[in-house]
């Protein structure tokens, strides 16, 4: 698949975050704080895989004649992607 520089800057965002908690970890922050900031984190994640699997979902629609699946073998894997990654 190819990742377009949108979803590849989100990733970078979200490293920025992670290395912020880590800061925020060794100054002894509140946890309460750390916490907060790992909760946005994962949401972030969950949105950037959410359109990985949108955008996945789109090109194995258009190639489904070719490999021959179904629609519903296609949805169920984005589906189970979906599911995997919570």
């Amino acid at each position: 698949m190819d990742y377009d520089k949108k979803l590849v800057n989100r990733m970078k965002r979200i490293e920025g975050q992670i290395k912020g908690i880590i800061n925020m970890m060794e100054e002894e922050k509140d946890c309460r704080d750390v916490v907060t900031q790992m909760t946005a984190v994962r949401s972030a994640l969950d949105r950037t895989a959410a359109l990985i699997v949108a955008e996945n979902l789109k090109a194995c629609i258009l190639d489904e004649r070719q490999a021959n699946e179904t629609e519903e073998d296609v949805i169920q894997e984005a589906v189970n992607l979906l599911v995997k990654s919570r």
